[in-house]
């Protein structure tokens, strides 16, 4: 890759990142309930789904996927059908102050990481824009290996970046709530928000 392509590629995919979307709301939702460093598990599995993602889609696997809507349906309905189960647990979880524990009671690390594996990979929107944005930097003059290696590693640094500032504004909105006395609508609103991101992603 040209440094002209690197210079655009970075602020691109941050801006992208950045923005409002299903593992960056799961992220809030899982710094408010289990706080960042716990959250880090999810977004392991977050930044797997999105490696695979990227790779699917220089080397052209991910459009022969996108012509087959069953499978997407059916993978995003299971997606959203786990969501909604953490989002009920979560919700009817006792409130514990920030920090003190996995206010879902029973997410294990495994769980957590599965949880930001299938959010990361059942969101046909994340194949579509990877499709478009990766290949136009690939220079067919080089080795492969080593610019997806190169692209891949800056996705991660940037997501990750991201994921950790919502999971770091779910912790600050925690605490906020904690303080004024309103432990149990920290419960309510990560269950809500993980719900929401079922929705988002079952309707999608």
């Amino acid at each position: 890759m040209t440094l002209a392509k690197l210079l655009t590629f970075v602020p691109t995919f941050f801006v992208i990142s950045l923005s409002p979307g299903l593992c960056m709301t799961l992220a809030m939702s899982l710094g408010i309930s289990v706080g960042p460093r716990r959250a880090g598990w999810m977004m392991l599995g977050e930044l797997a789904g999105l490696a695979l993602v990227a790779v699917a889609a220089v080397l052209g696997a991910a459009t022969i996927l996108l012509q087959s809507p069953l499978f997407f349906q059916v993978f995003r309905w299971l997606g959203a059908a786990y969501l909604f189960y953490m989002g009920w647990q979560s919700w009817h979880a006792e409130p514990r102050a920030p920090g003190a524990g996995d206010t879902a009671g029973l997410r294990s690390r495994g769980a957590l990481a599965l949880q930001g594996f299938v959010t990361a990979t059942a969101n046909p929107k994340a194949w579509i824009f990877l499709v478009a944005l990766l290949p136009p930097f690939i220079e067919p003059a080089q080795p492969l290996p080593a610019q997806l290696g190169a692209l891949i590693a800056i996705i991660l640094v940037i997501e990750l970046t991201c994921l950790q500032i919502y999971a770091h504004g779910g912790r600050k909105l925690a605490d906020l709530l904690f303080r004024r006395g309103r432990a149990r609508l920290l419960n309510q609103v990560s269950g809500a928000l993980m719900v929401g991101i079922g929705l988002w992603l079952a309707l999608g």
